[in-house]
């Protein structure tokens, strides 16, 4: 029993590098995870805002099963806060807003709807929209259910992940597609993340997984042709094979009065990354 006068008790969330301290009832920068307990929980587990059937190339994966399907499932949270999110209404949100309609899907039940599907095309499940992996555990619990009905399961996230919750996941997510949203510290400075973790999520997925990595391509933070060209020769270094997606911007959120990327920008850093990788494809043009 704490004592009068002395600090509440905080406990370390050891899923991302930000490693918030929460105290009872406290909710962490990523605005999924919470002190309780004396720990540290998942308060939005199995929580959904966004549920739909999607083709697998929209997550985009452009290599893994194409043609498929897949229940994808997204609830609310993210650990950056990136000015141009496209899904900023959930992945932004806290849980709590009057006007986010929120469903409880238990992992029996998400398979179970998923199997359902399997007519229409789906192979499995994708944990999207927002970012999954600040629920990891949700990710977890439903990937390996999935697999035990013979269903694939795909993650798309920012890789802003530490190595304990992101190694928990390997054998059972057989895809992932990971931004690389810059490819300096100071840009990933600007989004509130860690390059290195990044980089590090990128190279340890690769042995386990089907990966495939995105960089939107934003005016004045990832359109300097020499940054796509460090990526795109660091990415190849792991795998020249690696399909690299450069999409372009379009104004969003806190960015609503920025210009698109030029459709030449778009054009020239393919050529640029395709300098050293195999497989570079350009979304959003």
């Amino acid at each position: 029993m704490r004592r009068a006068g002395e600090a509440p008790v905080k406990a370390v969330c050891d899923v991302c590098p930000h490693h918030c301290a929460l105290a009872e009832g406290q909710t962490g920068r990523c605005r999924a995870r919470r002190g309780a307990g004396g720990g540290v929980v998942c308060a939005n587990f199995g929580r959904f805002v966004a549920i739909a059937l999607d083709p697998i190339e929209k997550k985009p994966l452009a290599r893994f099963h194409p043609g498929s399907r897949v229940l994808s499932v997204g609830s609310y949270g993210c650990n950056l806060n990136c000015p141009f999110c496209q899904n900023h209404e959930i992945s932004m949100a806290t849980g709590f807003e009057r006007d986010l309609e929120i469903r409880e899907t238990s992992p029996d039940r998400l398979v179970k709807q998923a199997l359902r599907l399997a007519g229409r095309g789906c192979i499995g499940l994708a944990f999207t929209y927002n970012e999954p992996l600040v629920s990891y555990e949700y990710v977890r619990d439903c990937s390996r259910l999935a697999h035990e009905h013979g269903l694939v399961c795909v993650v798309v996230t920012n890789g802003m992940v530490c190595e304990r919750p992101l190694r928990e996941l390997f054998g059972l997510v057989d895809a992932f597609n990971i931004d690389l949203k810059a490819f300096s510290q100071e840009g990933y400075a600007r989004l509130g993340g860690d390059l290195e973790t990044v980089r590090r999520s990128i190279e340890l997925a690769s042995e386990h997984a089907h990966v495939e990595v995105t960089t939107l391509v934003v005016p004045g933070l990832s359109d300097a042709p020499d940054e796509i060209e460090a990526a795109a020769s660091w990415l190849a270094g792991i795998d020249p094979k690696t399909p690299y997606h450069l999409t372009r911007f379009f104004p969003r959120y806190r960015m609503t009065d920025a210009a698109p990327t030029p459709l030449a920008t778009m054009h020239a850093l393919k050529r640029v990354a395709s300098r050293h990788l195999d497989d570079v494809l350009l979304g959003n043009v």
